[in-house]
């Protein structure tokens, strides 16, 4: 089942008697089993019937122990186990699985890995209950999952301004959603968020960032380039050399990509690269600019700059000064 059914179903208090929680992505696991512990029960019921146990400190038979109880004055009783991935055989939750007692509803979060559905015990679970496995996503589905995010907070947000939170916070949802939690609370719902918004509310310079770099770069832009790449160099905390480099090296990838499609139409091409077709142009203009010959030659310097920013063939050069000579041979 979908994450987005899942909440859906709970908000309608269509409850199941036991959850199976796992994956590599925490966020969604987290969103899950803190709206069942927040809202299956009220505040004079949790006290007797709210149970929250970590892998690590207990075990599977006292579990059981606990969700064989009868709720007390409620409807339900709710066990929520977190960490369940340091839960030793977790699979000898079979038996209740199979015959789980109606009002309890037993939450298992199995974060960071997955359970082998092939297994008796994962199939047992989507038969009597809920097993939802939480995906990583990719980085080019950071920007729309932004956009839906907000949109059920009831706000918009420019497709500029949306790449430039997930470039500059990466794959963490949980950073993501805490800082446009920050962003929400001085910005009134039904308003678009602009990269004005997020330059004054989270720090995030609408002019200084990888995004404007990569554009820059790509119409050739000596002196704004050289500008961003300053203002990276005074700053390596906020712009570390690592993430850059991973950066420019989807941004070049891309642009060789474009080289190969022979079907250059707005549409397609926003679909080859995974881009939203609002910066097709972007890749457009800097595909003039770079030939494949040249983008070949830019990823062999990547690739060098990465052995040089871990120490390799570099004594004594900074980031800054790595970044400032790999633009160069970039440009020129």
């Amino acid at each position: 089942m979908k994450f987005e059914q899942i909440i859906s179903d709970l908000k309608n208090k269509v409850y199941h008697p036991v959850y199976v929680l796992m994956g590599e992505e925490p966020f969604f696991i987290d969103q899950i089993s803190d709206y069942i512990e927040e809202n299956v029960l009220d505040e004079s019921e949790k006290s007797f019937n709210l149970t929250i146990s970590y892998g690590k400190d207990t075990d599977v038979h006292t579990l059981i122990g606990y969700a064989k109880r009868f709720p007390m004055m409620a409807n339900h009783q709710v066990i929520i186990i977190k960490e369940a991935q340091n839960l030793d055989k977790i699979d000898e939750f079979l038996s209740y699985v199979e015959n789980p007692l109606k009002s309890t509803i037993l939450v298992i979060c199995y974060k960071y890995k997955t359970l082998d559905k092939r297994k008796v015990f994962t199939k047992s679970v989507a038969k009597h209950g809920i097993l939802f496995e939480s995906d990583k996503l990719y980085d080019n589905q950071l920007p729309e999952w932004i956009v839906n995010f907000l949109k059920q907070k009831k706000y918009s947000i420019s497709p500029k301004a949306a790449v430039l939170l997930s470039e500059y916070l990466g794959a963490d949802l949980s950073r993501i959603a805490n800082e446009l939690g920050k962003l929400m609370l001085n910005i009134p719902a039904n308003t678009e968020i602009t990269p004005d918004h997020i330059e004054q509310n989270i720090g995030i310079s609408k002019d200084f960032n990888v995004f404007e770099l990569q554009k820059a770069i790509g119409v050739k832009n000596i002196f704004k380039a050289n500008q961003i790449i300053n203002y990276f160099a005074a700053n390596p905390r906020d712009n570390p050399l690592v993430v850059t480099l991973a950066n420019f090296f989807q941004f070049f990838s891309k642009i060789l990509i474009y080289h190969s499609l022979s079907d250059k139409s707005r549409n397609n091409v926003a679909s080859a690269l995974s881009i939203n077709p609002f910066f097709v142009n972007d890749y457009q203009l800097a595909a003039k600019n770079y030939n494949a010959g040249k983008l070949i030659a830019i990823v062999g310097y990547l690739r060098e700059y990465d052995l040089k920013s871990k120490g390799i063939d570099n004594i004594s050069a900074s980031e800054g000064e790595l970044l400032k000579e790999l633009l160069y041979k970039i440009l020129h």
